[in-house]
């Protein structure tokens, strides 16, 4: 896998997605990482493609477990209170897997670098590479304050906000932002029945 070091919003966006998998992230839906399967869907809903599952190679219940252990790590980067946290616990992650940076050329012939994982890295090793990169190119260009816990009563789940305008505050705007105006419109609701 390349791991593009500029892209890194796609690392950052991966640690706060992995982490909100949870169950205790999603009480109601409970484990979402419960099977390979789910795994393969959750990378492939992500546009993903591993090294580590190349050629038809599907995850096995040892990759689901050791993905639910980054699970642990990646959620606890993203809540570090310092940024020298974030990029102690982002480079440990970039190093799972991570070979030194390279110079190539991107699909539209510009130079552009790269991390390459280490051939036979696990898909979980892989994942550390890519959420390591991404939260340290994070930190570099947006600083550590975008690392957040959504503000949807309830709700566990992180993010870090790549947004132009920094403005983010849900974890998962379609469900926990929802969720927020439902139960404010139906609080408005009841005022004016009684």
């Amino acid at each position: 896998m390349r791991i593009s070091i500029t892209d890194y919003a796609v690392g950052a966006a991966m640690a706060g997605d992995l982490a909100n998998t949870s169950p205790t992230v999603q009480t109601t839906a409970g484990e979402a990482l419960s099977t390979p399967e789910a795994l393969l869907q959750f990378l492939a809903g992500h546009g993903l493609r591993l090294d580590a599952l190349a050629d038809g190679r599907t995850p096995t219940g040892d990759d689901v477990r050791e993905v639910h252990l980054l699970r642990r790590e990646a959620r606890g980067v993203v809540e570090t209170e310092t940024e020298e946290q974030a990029v102690a616990g982002a480079v440990v992650l970039s190093r799972r897997a991570g070979l030194s940076p390279v110079l190539d050329r991107d699909s539209s012939g510009r130079w552009q670098w790269y991390v390459p994982t280490a051939p036979g890295a696990s898909p979980a090793e892989e994942l550390a590479t890519l959420i390591g990169v991404g939260l340290l190119g994070a930190v570099r260009a947006l600083g550590h304050g975008r690392f957040r816990a959504c503000v949807a009563p309830g709700c566990r789940g992180v993010f870090v906000d790549t947004s132009r305008g920094g403005r983010r505050v849900y974890c998962m705007p379609d469900l926990c932002g929802n969720r927020l105006n439902v139960a404010n419109h139906r609080a408005r609701h009841r005022l004016t029945a009684h």
